[in-house]
């Protein structure tokens, strides 16, 4: 990470963070964001004090002085990799149709070293496994000559269908999440970037399973991906995904919530199956995994075109 996030580049205003840390931490948010403004007097440019003071002025009852705070943290970095759009979205109250692609990236690159460790044996993650025992009910045994993986990480949803599909390859934001999916050897091809990006890049009708395990949470709006899965997907191919179930949305069916994760309702998973063209083959609540103690309820999705 630049050391415009690691260090202003001046001692003091350098200091003045630390201490506003201590205080951040012992609960005093009003007095960490005064240390943080001073240190952005010394250090005006200073991305991460700009950030750190959106949300210790945000835990003080500050709304607009942090709405401001994250509005500069993200005017002075375009690619938003600290996600202070997002954090001041959840103060407005709104719901971006999707966070900012550096955000995302930033976050796995930082946890792909640890992150088989961490998502799988601590907080019991199984959306992968799933959404392998959803196809083993809904295509017992078909085989699958083309697949993608969206979002593919370190390749823990390879891992759990390798033996089902011919070819499989993998797309992935995060540069270091896609070095360690290449080191356990499971897929044909493997790509940094975007998902509705490849997607769209492929030949239309060309891929009979499309797979996205704990992906959409990091999406607002279902419609763009799901009509790029149709446009790739062959006649009769399957769609199947995983998304963190929020009974409490209205419209647009989709809630950024306090973990900047989204969450989506049923009617919105619907919705955008059938504006895509494909059919609901199965929709069932599942366990996705731990976090902060408290069990992650899901959805998963598969879908047929």
């Amino acid at each position: 990470m630049q050391t415009t996030f690691l260090s202003s580049g001046d001692l003091i205003a350098d200091r003045r963070y630390d201490y506003a840390e201590a205080l951040a931490e012992a609960g005093d948010a009003a007095g960490a964001a005064d240390l943080y403004a001073q240190a952005l007097e010394i250090a005006p440019h200073w991305v991460a004090a700009w950030f750190a003071l959106g949300r210790a002025r945000a835990e003080a009852g500050d709304r607009d002085g942090a709405a401001a705070a994250f509005a500069r943290a993200a005017e002075l970095d375009p690619e938003d990799r600290l996600g202070a759009a997002l954090h001041a979205a959840r103060l407005a109250g709104t719901s971006p149709a999707a966070p900012p692609a550096g955000y995302v990236r930033a976050l796995f690159d930082g946890y792909a070293e640890d992150f088989d460790a961490a998502l799988v044996g601590r907080l019991g993650y199984r959306a992968p496994a799933a959404i392998a025992a959803a196809l083993a009910a809904t295509a017992p045994g078909r085989r699958f000559a083309a697949a993608l993986d969206l979002g593919c990480g370190t390749g823990l949803m390879a891992e759990a269908v390798r033996d089902r599909v011919d070819r499989i390859d993998g797309v992935d934001l995060s540069e270091r999440m896609v070095a360690r999916a290449l080191a356990k050897g499971l897929y044909d091809d493997l790509a940094v970037g975007d998902v509705v990006e490849a997607l769209a890049a492929r030949a239309p009708g060309t891929l009979d399973l499309v797979l996205a395990a704990d992906v959409f949470c990091y999406l607002g709006d279902l419609h763009p991906v799901l009509a790029a899965a149709a446009r790739a997907m062959a006649p009769g191919g399957l769609l199947a995904f995983t998304v963190e179930w929020d009974e409490a949305t209205g419209a647009p069916g989709y809630r950024l919530r306090d973990s900047l994760r989204y969450g989506h309702g049923r009617e919105h998973v619907v919705a955008g199956a059938a504006a895509a063209g494909l059919v609901p083959v199965a929709l069932d609540a599942v366990d996705l995994r731990r976090d902060r103690g408290e069990t992650i309820r899901g959805l998963l999705a598969v879908l047929a075109r």
